[in-house]
């Protein structure tokens, strides 16, 4: 994006919030965000419903031997040709072929404008036999929206949450609807220049946007379903998920998707392929326990006109899994740090601990296995987890990680700095795990053979303060991380880093007792050569050291005694 297009999102970020943030003094976010981002999908699948009815508007009118959409117009007068437009508007496998969600005549956004503004009681349209159906609330005319959609949609039955029972004033909703209408999706202008961004675009910025914002409003609940931006664009950068099947056994709302979806946008034109005939290669599982952020999921990806499979129901990953013959090609989650309560004796002899029995008071070794048993032969996952998880020796901890060093599976540790997420201040770090090191199985040139080592990253000194709270990487700060790993994957232009990376055999981690925390195997910093000899410098600095003590006891005498002039005694 250039620097206009940020300009225009980062105001439109600011006019939205503002105007849902008024909702606040009538919920927490907990609840207003189903509110807001209920809105946003209406508005965006509205608007995605228009911009395809103007093509084929343009497709109907179009005479041309390959346009299999013309209709004659020397066909009908003037008044019938109009309506024959009109009605083949309404076809709705035109929609369908395009992976365009069909919107029904009352769910559209010019009918909720259109409606809500008139006084409770009205009469709107009449239903299928005939009766008056009338406006009860604004509320309401929003869940009947919803409720059309999926009834036309069946993949979103049951994931469009309502909103009547929130029992929100229709003053206030009636100002959401109109700040929402007032906005350009679809043709953006800023500051008078036309934008290249689509409505798809800019309504997937502006629900990630209020995802990351009621998650920090929410605190600590926020953190379950949301990832920080930033770690997430890292493992996908790392990843790198070109093609293939991308599994998320703890996916939150979405966002290693959503990014996983930009990555391949991002890198089209560099890997010289066609973003949308690449994005056909990529499908997405996902599984989420809460009910909720399960339907949050689902939302981002229609918003980002994904292709999902999120099982059939939110369920227990451990317990219930959702894709049990899945094998997939990339792995990548952000569950839970240290879950105690996770354990039921039907896990005892489960198939997916095949490298040790995870402790039944903290779920950490669990997930990683899990998502080992679900990863392809050629495959690559990651997953961020507590940094004890490096380390720890208690409850067969040290005996699964040992195992699964000596197992050749752990390819990359990367040590992160603290203060990166909403809802805990634990450390953590990622753990880059891969079936295939010798890379025989899938022939990639772009990648070398790297049996027996392991590289280690240590970035807790990367990033900055974002605010008082909470910490974040820079788009340098994750370039220089991806780079650092592919130029070991690859053998090309690597180098040990003191203080930030080494590559490191598997018998000097052994001589470690299996521990695998960066810090231990980089090092520390080199400090910059000044040139000054040592003994001169350590005289330099002494002598400064002993002028100021000096400065020192004279300040103190003179304090004292302008004290004891003024009759006090110190």
């Amino acid at each position: 994006m250039h620097n206009t297009e940020q300009q225009f999102l980062k105001a439109l970020d600011d006019k939205l919030w503002k105007a849902a943030d008024k909702l606040r003094a009538n919920l927490d976010a907990a609840n207003y965000k189903h509110v807001v981002l209920g809105l946003i999908f209406l508005k965006y699948v509205s608007d995605a419903f228009e911009e395809r009815q103007e093509e084929l508007l343009e497709l109907f009118k179009t005479d041309s031997d390959d346009n299999i959409y013309y209709l004659p117009r020397e066909d009908f007068d003037d008044e019938k040709y109009q309506q024959a437009l009109i009605e083949e508007l309404e076809v709705l496998d035109y929609y369908r072929e395009a992976n365009v969600f069909w919107v029904p005549k009352p769910a559209r956004w010019n009918t909720l404008k259109e409606k809500a503004v008139l006084p409770v009681g009205t009469v709107l349209w009449q239903d299928d036999v005939g009766g008056d159906v009338k406006l009860r609330s604004v509320s309401w005319l929003i869940d009947n929206a919803l409720e059309d959609i999926e009834k036309s949609n069946t993949k979103l039955k049951g994931i469009l949450n309502r909103i009547s029972q929130y029992q929100l004033d229709n003053d206030k909703l009636l100002g959401l609807i109109n700040t929402f209408s007032d906005t350009s999706f679809t043709k953006p202008i800023f500051e008078g220049e036309k934008l290249e961004l689509q409505s798809k675009d800019i309504l997937g910025h502006v629900y990630e946007y209020f995802l990351g914002q009621f998650a920090l409003a929410e605190g600590k609940q926020g953190g379950q379903y949301y990832t920080p931006k930033s770690i997430v664009t890292l493992i996908v950068e790392m990843l790198q998920p070109y093609s293939g099947r991308v599994y998320d056994p703890a996916m939150g709302s979405g966002g290693f998707f959503v990014s996983s979806d930009k990555f391949i946008e991002q890198h089209a034109s560099e890997q010289h392929y066609d973003a949308a005939e690449q994005k056909k290669h990529i499908s997405v599982y996902g599984q989420e326990s809460n009910p909720t952020t399960w339907k949050l999921a689902a939302m981002n990806m229609a918003i980002r006109g994904i292709d999902f499979n999120f099982g059939k129901k939110n369920a227990d990953t451990f317990l219930d899994d959702q894709h049990p013959d899945l094998r997939a090609d990339f792995v990548m989650a952000n569950p839970p740090f240290n879950i105690r309560d996770w354990w039921n004796e039907s896990l005892t002899e489960d198939a997916r601990w095949k490298y040790g029995t995870p402790p039944k008071g903290n779920a950490n070794f669990g997930w990683l296995q899990h998502m080992l048993h679900h990863l392809a032969p050629t495959g690559s996952m990651a997953l961020l987890l507590s940094n004890g998880s490096m380390s720890s020796n208690t409850n067969n901890e040290g005996e699964i990680r040992k195992r699964l060093v000596e197992e050749d599976l752990v390819e990359c540790m990367v040590a992160l700095p603290g203060q990166l997420f909403t809802n805990t201040q634990i450390p953590a770090c990622i753990w880059f795990l891969t079936k295939d090191k010798a890379n025989g199985a899938i022939r990639n040139e772009k990648k070398r053979g790297r049996q027996k080592e392991l590289l280690f990253i240590d970035a807790r000194n990367l990033g900055f303060m974002r605010d008082r709270v909470l910490r974040d990487f820079t788009n340098e700060d994750i370039a220089k991380i991806a780079d650092t790993f592919h130029a070991w994957q690859r053998g090309e232009n690597y180098e040990d880093v003191a203080g930030f990376c080494k590559s490191v055999s598997l018998d000097e981690i052994k001589k470690h007792d299996f521990v695998l925390t960066p810090g231990r195997y980089v090092g520390a910093q080199e400090l910059e050569d000044d040139g000054e000899p040592f003994a001169e410098k350590m005289a330099r600095l002494t002598g400064q050291l002993r002028e100021q003590f000096a400065e020192s006891e004279r300040l103190e005498t003179s304090i004292k005694r302008n004290l004891g002039g003024l009759g006090y005694e110190f």
